[in-house]
């Protein structure tokens, strides 16, 4: 059996099993796995399992795709591995096909590390983490950064002239008062 684990916060814990040859997954509940989150495209992403092959392919989708913290549009997702679409992760499970080999004592992978970056997220943030001021590096944060708001410059140039108008007119009063 293989399934799609959700290790992400809110979501943890939730499963998809990869019967089909072709899984979709994405926000809208007309895929096969639907998750229920902004970061998530509408069709995020498909998955295509042919034997003991789980090949992931991205359908343009708006955040990317990622396998252990690599952006993709197309790869093979192997056992263990994270999968990340937009602020969830996935993990394969397998009972079929072995895990990836451990690293071998006093030794750490590139694939270890993010592994351990991976694991985190489910325990939350350590104090070495919170003193080095995060963890850095973890998300592609620029599809998330706050857009330009055009809308909000108008009203406040209207405000100030406005503003000035109003002052104006209390000051030509005050004028004719005396």
């Amino acid at each position: 059996m293989v399934k799609l684990v959700v290790l992400s916060a809110g979501m943890t814990g939730r499963t998809h099993e990869l019967n089909a040859e072709r899984t979709t997954i994405g926000r809208l509940e007309d895929n096969a796995f639907s998750l229920a989150e902004p970061s998530v495209s509408s069709h995020h992403c498909e998955v295509i399992t042919k034997g003991e092959t789980v090949t992931v392919r991205d359908l343009n989708s708006t955040n990317g795709t990622f396998i252990n913290g690599e952006k993709i549009t197309e790869a093979v997702l192997k056992p263990g591995q994270t999968l990340r679409l937009g602020k969830i992760e996935l993990r394969l499970d397998s009972d079929k096909m072995p895990a990836p080999a451990p690293a071998a004592p006093g030794t750490t992978t590139a694939a270890h590390k993010k592994t351990d970056q991976s694991l985190s997220m489910t325990r939350g943030v350590s104090l070495n983490e919170l003193e080095q001021g995060g963890r850095g590096g973890g998300f592609d944060t620029k599809g998330f950064s706050k857009k330009d708001d055009k809308a909000s410059k108008i009203f406040w140039y209207l405000a100030g002239a406005f503003a000035l108008l109003i002052a104006a007119l209390l000051i030509y009063v005050f004028a004719i008062a005396r």
